[in-house]
């Protein structure tokens, strides 16, 4: 008997110490697979081969838009566009060969595989860089779309049609202390600025530049292009094209009885898809960095919540409003050209390049690279409330569209921004030192755009920040540039 009841002991001891070690690895996989990182599927998760073919994507699209669309060199490429990234990639990204740049072909490969070819990324005029499927070679680059789009010649002309700019008669040292501020970290410990601009619908008040930075230094935007797809969309809506009222017209999902159907544009444009993520945000790798394509991906999430009822960020549905102007328009020519022949060349941005994946979608919700300057005159469309040398590009009531806030967006809390339609909210309610009408486009790693029509004011911040650490202070930076210029 008391054999049989060691034996019972022994047993039940097993059973704890097994449960307890399948909770602790448990919890060791969970710790290790945080929601901030590309392998954190437990039940299907991301090969190694896999996340070295994403991770050689991204070191070829970033080094392939800072050489052809930003004009660095790979040095500052390596210091500023490969650094501070999702840090699951980071050791990958030490272990892989580096990119090398073929100068005159204007494309970059990366090697990630013995047996496999390298990643491609390939540049085209206007459109910027591509990549290439998963397995495709340079000799597949006649798939990429491209397009000839007459660029207007504003490079003589006076700010903000064009880069000629007229002195201050008096120098604001106020300001210029701000300023100073937002490159010596006051705004954020650990951050890393690249440009400043803050100006008025008519004056560029203050303007500095890291050196090796230049006013036609481009860098990505984030999801500052969120943003910019939004004004894309504004003038579709303007020139008749769609109206973001009506339901999609993504081809996906027009299948008789997908209620995928019924999202609107402007659900969409709320983050009130109501469609499957696995996490806010929803990390779109397997198109930003996997070459693959927006109607294989994007397209292919099931309806979660009903549209309208829920605000979830995510990168897809941008990609989804861009994918139904598409569907509007139809051909996918006169789809390529409309954002710059409606709105980026008609605004002088002409250092802004659009990227689209290879099936030519437009990837407007990260993928565009575009200098301070540029960003600066999309906020002086919107001062100016959509008009842009006299002539209307956006309804006269887009301005107050975009920045009133969704039916359903993020949780109040004090100091932390709202949401309109692809743009962030800073209203009193939030931020009692802002001006109410205060909203902005933003971007990972520092990427800002802070408008306030009733102060007839844009401040452009850039930066490359390791966001997984650090993150810029821009209302407080907004605060004091507006009490610098009282």
């Amino acid at each position: 008997m008391i054999k049989s009841k060691r034996r019972v002991s022994v047993k039940k001891t097993i059973l704890i110490v097994g449960f307890l070690a399948g909770i602790l690895i448990s919890t060791t996989a969970l710790a290790q697979t945080k929601p901030d990182r590309p392998n954190n599927n437990l039940i299907n998760p991301m090969t190694d081969k896999h996340l070295n073919a994403i991770v050689a994507g991204y070191k070829a699209v970033f080094t392939c838009g800072g050489t052809f669309s930003g004009g660095k060199s790979q040095e500052q490429i390596g210091r500023e566009e490969l650094v501070g990234i999702y840090p699951n990639y980071r050791e990958a990204q030490a272990a892989l060969p580096e990119a090398v740049i073929h100068m005159d072909e204007k494309y970059v490969s990366a090697q990630y595989a013995d047996d496999m070819p390298p990643r491609i990324s390939v540049w085209r005029p206007h459109l910027g860089c591509a990549q290439l499927p998963i397995g495709a070679t340079i000799g597949d680059r006649d798939m990429l779309p491209s397009i000839d789009v007459e660029m207007p010649n504003n490079k003589n002309k006076a700010w903000p049609n064009g880069d000629k700019i007229s002195k201050n008669s008096t120098i604001n040292e106020n300001l210029n202390a701000v300023i100073e501020g937002a490159f010596s970290g006051k705004y954020g410990e650990g951050v890393y600025t690249t440009a400043v601009i803050i100006t008025t619908p008519d004056q560029i008040l203050g303007e500095k530049y890291l050196e090796g930075f230049d006013i036609h230094t481009s860098h990505r935007t984030w999801s500052a292009a969120k943003s910019i797809a939004a004004t894309v969309i504004g003038a579709a809506q303007y020139q008749g094209i769609i109206d973001v009222k009506a339901e999609n017209k993504i081809p996906e999902f027009q299948t008789k009885g997908d209620p995928r159907g019924n999202i609107t544009l402007e659900n969409f444009l709320h983050m009130g898809s109501g469609l499957y993520s696995r996490r806010m945000g929803n990390r779109t790798a397997d198109v930003y960095w996997g070459g693959g394509k927006l109607d294989d991906n994007g397209a292919g999430m099931s309806v979660e919540a009903m549209p309208g009822t829920r605000w979830k960020y995510a990168n897809n549905d941008t990609m989804l409003a861009i994918r139904s102007l598409k569907g509007a328009i139809g051909d996918e020519q006169t789809y390529l050209k409309f954002p710059f022949e409606s709105l980026t060349y008609k605004i002088g941005m002409h250092d802004t390049k659009l990227e689209t994946d290879w099936g030519g979608n437009f990837i407007f919700s990260s993928q565009v690279w575009t200098t301070a300057r540029d960003l600066a005159r999309l906020g002086i469309l919107y001062l100016n409330n959509g008009v842009w040398d006299g002539k209307r590009l956006l309804p006269d009531w887009w301005v107050d569209y975009v920045k009133t806030p969704a039916p359903a967006e993020p949780t109040f809390r004090l100091g932390e921004a709202g949401y309109g339609a692809q743009f962030w909210l800073y209203p009193k309610s939030r931020f009692p030192y802002l001006p109410d009408d205060s909203f902005a486009a933003r971007g990972n790693r520092g990427q800002n755009i802070m408008i306030i029509p009733s102060k007839g004011i844009v401040i452009v911040r850039r930066g490359h920040d390791d966001s997984s650490k650090y993150r810029f202070d821009l209302a407080g930076f907004t605060r004091d540039v507006l009490k610098s210029i009282e």
